[in-house]
């Protein structure tokens, strides 16, 4: 499929398989990288503020991998990227089939999520019957996620970030269908351990106030509309 955007180089800094398909089906073409930070390390009273925060903090975990590399000439020697050839240098790294133009900028998208439930907060699950306990607390209750996406100019340096809200109402969650989620495993792996998109948790979800791909951790329109102004700004 075309890009949506092909006078530019788009990573992606997400491992989430839900948001790559997501970018997939919105049009673009991207790289794929991961930021590895100590997500605990980061806390904030609202949950806008976390998920903000967290993203940014990913974004800046890529940016600082991506600045700093070792020469190729000079093994012993560091080599620090200053902003305008951080581009180039990415697309030298990422693909030898693909070098971009002069002309171009690399545009980086890192997001985050959290679940709100009964006002608090609620990230992956940190085990089994944690994750039983918050499945168990969805039914025939509701929830909420919020999401944030912040998109980088990796050559200029500017950035725009935004939040999502979405509210979910629940019927009932059969106990058998929770120790299948919790057997199969995937509901560890995410926040809140929330998947309304699982064939099995699908037909219990009653209502949902707001967008799927949101919940599913890229809102489409408020990372289309980051992604106009900060291509906009070059």
């Amino acid at each position: 499929m075309e890009s949506n955007l092909p006078q530019f180089k788009l990573i992606l800094g997400s491992s989430s398989i839900a948001r790559r398909q997501i970018l997939t089906d919105m049009g673009y073409q991207f790289t794929l990288m991961s930021a590895d930070i100590d997500e605990k390390s980061i806390r904030k009273e609202k949950p806008e503020d976390l998920v903000l925060a967290l993203a940014e903090a990913k974004a800046d975990a890529i940016v600082s991998k991506l600045q700093t590399t070792e020469s190729k000439d000079d093994e012993e020697q560091p080599t620090l990227l200053i902003a305008s050839d951080t581009a180039e240098a990415i697309m030298q790294r990422i693909s030898d089939d693909d070098k971009i133009q002069d002309d171009k900028s690399t545009i980086l998208v890192t997001c985050d999520q959290v679940v709100v439930y009964e006002d608090a907060v609620r990230e992956k699950p940190s085990s089994a019957e944690e994750a039983r306990e918050y499945i168990r607390g969805y039914s025939k209750g509701h929830t909420a996620t919020v999401s944030s996406v912040v998109v980088t100019n990796l050559k200029t340096g500017f950035r725009k970030g935004g939040v999502d809200r979405v509210e979910i109402h629940f019927n009932e969650i059969s106990e058998e269908i929770i120790e299948k989620l919790i057997e199969e495993g995937m509901v560890i792996k995410v926040a809140g351990a929330l998947l309304i998109e699982h064939p099995l948790i699908l037909p219990c979800v009653k209502q949902v106030v707001g967008t799927t791909d949101s919940v599913m951790g890229l809102p489409k329109e408020l990372t289309e509309k980051l992604l106009k102004q900060v291509v906009a700004s070059t």
